[in-house]
């Protein structure tokens, strides 16, 4: 159960909240239950939630890449919620291959063919957990990919944003609403006595 009360975004009548209840419902499929716990706090989930979509839609790196980076980093931190979102997201929101987004999830930088996207997600899980060893070397490898200066600030913040998501979710234990087939391949999850399902329905396109 959440530690904190859940409040239906979808109640208010803020046309900026109505707005990215919009955005996530064409990414998702549903207004997610991380919503209803950070509208505990409406004017910063308006800011937070902004600032994610600058950083989704304004930068160099495309949304294939940054659900990718959301992937590798919210398993790396052991938040299947965010884990099971960004999946979502590839899967249901930008038709991608199930099978593809199950293999990347369950193997990880394994299975990138292409050199941009491997050298992204690789620099993105060494910020998460290594960030004081970052080099010289591995900053001019962004370059080499196509990065400029931009991009690699775009994704170093990407990696900031979706670690506070991580930690808010797993902190505040968000009731898990998506498939539990992402859990179930990212985090060998098993249904435990007492514990819900999630949504199984949830992200399946028809």
């Amino acid at each position: 159960m959440a530690r904190v009360d859940l409040i239906d975004p979808r109640g208010s009548d803020d046309p900026e909240i109505q707005g990215i209840c919009d955005w996530v419902t064409e990414m998702e499929g549903e207004v997610p239950n991380h919503f209803l716990i950070e509208m505990n706090f409406p004017e910063f989930f308006k800011a937070k939630l902004g600032a994610t979509k600058v950083l989704w839609q304004m930068g160099e790196l495309s949304l294939e890449e940054i659900q990718h980076v959301g992937i590798a980093v919210s398993k790396a931190n052991s938040c299947s919620y965010c884990t099971a979102a960004f999946c979502t997201i590839m899967n249901y929101g930008m038709e991608t291959d199930e099978d593809y987004t199950k293999s990347f999830l369950a193997n990880g930088v394994e299975v990138i063919l292409d050199d941009r996207l491997k050298t992204i997600v690789s620099f993105a899980l060494r910020v998460n957990k290594e960030m004081h060893d970052i080099t010289d070397a591995e900053i001019d490898g962004l370059r080499q990919v196509g990065l400029t200066d931009k991009g690699i600030v775009q994704l170093v913040n990407l990696v900031s944003d979706f670690a506070s998501y991580n930690r808010l979710n797993l902190a505040l234990r968000t009731d898990y609403d998506y498939r539990d087939m992402w859990r179930q391949v990212g985090f060998d999850w098993t249904l435990k006595e007492g514990e819900q399902e999630g949504d199984n329905t949830r992200g399946v396109r028809k």
